[in-house]
């Protein structure tokens, strides 16, 4: 699917969940965000702002976003980045007192963002974490070397140009310790089963889009 369908397919899924939960997103949330039932738990003790080693950089804590679902705010949370910004050390969830699996939701956002075409722009975990899984599905298996590339030359050739050289030591010692190998560019490793993986990978989604409202 090119990237002009892509995004046609998100903003008709967004237009969808807008008229069908309007003025209610706690109850979208809920229904199509991974452990989104989860959030009207929250009694804002406000542990996990103050358990979040990255609180700081960020402008919305956990608790913050919860509150904003739960008074409609859909735009600020789908929007705001900082859902992209949780990095899996789950002192929130350990920490809480009701035991909200709050990196699982705040993820489950991230994701739902993403779909529905409302992901800001440019936000780093967001493009490394999509060109990560475009990597992982074509095989099964990561192409160490096309993922570098990938990264290395998403800004424009000069960028990449310029970043290679930078990192040019790095990838040599990779080379010589045998974790990167320059053959992969023209192939690489794939699992056994291909066609099973992708037909997993295909029911997954199908499964998840049904759930999200991504199909009739």
């Amino acid at each position: 699917m090119d990237m002009q369908a892509t995004a046609a397919s998100a903003s008709g899924a967004n237009e969808r969940a807008v008229a069908r939960y309007r003025n209610d997103f706690l109850r979208e949330v809920e229904e199509r965000v991974e452990e989104g039932h989860w959030v009207k738990m929250c009694m804002q003790c406000g542990v996990c702002a103050g358990s979040c080693p990255f609180g700081a950089h960020w402008e919305h804590s956990p608790q913050k976003i919860f509150m904003m679902i739960r008074a409609g705010k859909r735009e600020e949370v789908l929007t705001s980045d900082s859902t992209f910004m949780c990095t899996s050390c789950y002192s929130c969830i350990v920490r809480c007192p009701r035991k909200l699996p709050i990196t699982h939701i705040m993820h489950g956002l991230a994701n739902y963002a993403h779909r529905l075409g409302l992901a800001p722009k440019n936000q780093p975990t967001r493009e490394f974490a999509t060109i990560f899984w475009n990597n992982l599905a074509r095989k099964g298996r990561i192409n160490e070397l096309k993922l570098t590339l990938s990264i290395y030359f998403k800004d424009g050739f000069v960028a990449g140009i310029r970043t290679g050289l930078t990192m040019k030591s790095i990838g040599l010692g990779l080379m010589k310790a045998k974790r990167l190998n320059p053959m992969e560019l023209v192939g690489g490793h794939a699992v056994k089963d291909l066609k099973g993986f992708q037909a997993i990978i295909a029911k997954a989604r199908e499964i998840e889009d049904r759930k999200k409202g991504f199909s009739s």
